[in-house]
């Protein structure tokens, strides 16, 4: 029986994995035990998953990225070309720290830029999105917008990823309409009932 997904004959898939239907492993790929990876994810070339990672459905991974051990990343997660993941704060050759790895949550529908970096033990909100080159080094906010070294908020942006433009604690986006509020005293923003 043919698998409800598509690996190319380059990459390899360890045993104790479970991919679900509709995703795309394309080539020189490594997919590790105990990966759960979810519908129609799209994992680009020469991509390394490390045990135990968890991907929500319709994840987009570009090519040259790893995702270490630890890493979690919801629904509708974008991972641009040769972003990387750490999983300890310390590592040393000699010491193996495996205990100490540290999670990162990357939630639903944020997006992580070309070669940003994310420090690990911190999360990236939803919605949020981190801008190439970018070192992520604390958590980033619902619908922030970061970039720099390190990575500090530079604006917020709507679900659809255009831009936003707060006037009076609210706003609407240019692009799809949706409105949000921020709240004044910890500058959270909230899609507007």
């Amino acid at each position: 029986m043919d698998k409800p997904y598509f690996v190319h004959e380059s990459s390899y898939v360890d045993d104790g994995c479970e991919i679900k239907a509709g995703t795309m492993i394309w080539h020189f790929s490594h997919i590790m035990k105990g990966c759960r990876i979810g519908k129609h994810c799209n994992i680009g070339q020469n991509v390394v998953i490390s045990p135990d990672v968890i991907l929500g459905d319709g994840v987009k991974i570009q090519n040259n990225v790893s995702v270490y051990t630890g890493v979690t990343c919801e629904d509708s997660v974008f991972l641009g070309p040769s972003c990387v993941f750490t999983n300890v704060i310390n590592p040393r050759a000699f010491i193996e720290r495996k205990n100490e790895y540290r999670k990162t949550v990357v939630k639903k529908g944020a997006s992580i830029g070309a070669n940003a970096t994310v420090v690990c033990g911190h999360s990236i909100g939803r919605y949020a999105f981190v801008g190439a080159g970018s070192v992520v080094t604390k958590d980033v906010p619902d619908y922030a917008m970061v970039y720099g070294v390190p990575a500090e908020i530079r604006g917020y942006v709507c679900q659809c990823g255009e831009q936003l433009m707060f006037s009076d604690w609210k706003a609407v986006c240019p692009d799809c309409g949706r409105a949000y509020c921020m709240d004044e005293n910890n500058y959270s923003i909230k899609e507007a009932d």
